[in-house]
């Protein structure tokens, strides 16, 4: 098991490092300028020069990531709940939250700034809008697919209220929460980057537009491969509560066949 787990975690490795080696290649074989596409090795040595600041920055949007994705689990998760477990909340809620979807959000991003001014609280609230809906959505569907006979057996079994919730209910929705929950970091990640662009004085976002503005390409690559790091990081975080929450369901086995 072990052999395969280190396999897993291998493979990106090499792959993104097959994807660096052509691109470094193809750049120096074709002579394209730096201007144009960067190859990886100056994009790397901008991010050594510039580690303090390129730092500075990602904490910054670090922190507006994590603030939108806490914000959609917390509110998300009960959403869900309440569409699951309430015919009216259905009826009357569930097609409000549907039709916040269709806004488009960088429209409001703007009203946001005017509102609310330049601080954390609008690219926070831009990164909350982008991504809770996969978690009221994904929620809803674990929610509501248990099946009937296990709830039967559950309660046969002298299970009721929060127990039958807890032990079966919850369980049998986790992964569709933690779905929900990996789409949801990633798109909090583009939401704070939004933000960013829109009205901020500090993050990778504001980095990459004020690097465009200069026409520093390598530097506005360093910045988008270290917001490309982290949003890997934070999926896999994600993804590594799954693994220690649900084990046991089929989706998380290494070989479902055995």
């Amino acid at each position: 098991m072990k052999s395969q787990l280190w396999k897993s975690a291998l493979s990106p490795v090499i792959g993104i490092s097959l994807l660096f080696a052509v691109w470094e290649i193809g750049v120096r074989v074709t002579n394209v300028s730096v201007f144009l596409l960067p190859p990886p090795s100056r994009i790397f040595q901008e991010i050594w020069t510039h580690g303090p600041m390129l730092m500075r920055h990602a904490s910054s949007t670090l922190g507006i990531i994590l603030a939108g994705f806490a914000l959609s689990a917390i509110i998300g998760i009960p959403l869900a709940l309440a569409v699951a477990f309430s015919p009216l909340f259905r009826r009357t809620v569930y097609p409000m939250l549907v039709f916040s979807q269709l806004v488009p959000k960088i429209a409001l991003a703007p009203l946001f700034v005017i509102w609310l001014g330049f601080g954390f609280l609008p690219k926070v609230l831009i990164a909350f809008l982008l991504s809770f809906f996969a978690v009221v959505l994904q929620s809803v569907v674990g929610f509501t697919s248990i099946r009937p006979e296990q709830v039967r057996v559950a309660r046969s079994m002298g299970a009721k209220g929060a127990t039958l919730f807890f032990k079966v209910r919850l369980p049998q929705a986790l992964p569709n929460i933690f779905a929900g929950l990996k789409l949801a970091m990633a798109s909090s990640a583009i939401g704070a980057i939004v933000g960013e662009f829109i009205a901020s004085q500090r993050g990778l976002g504001y980095l990459v537009l004020v690097a465009n503005g200069e026409m520093n390409t390598p530097l506005s690559f360093a910045g988008m491969l270290l917001l490309t790091l982290m949003g890997i990081v934070l999926y896999f975080a994600v993804e590594g509560v799954e693994r220690l929450t649900t084990g046991w369901h089929v989706s998380q086995r290494l070989n479902p066949a055995l």
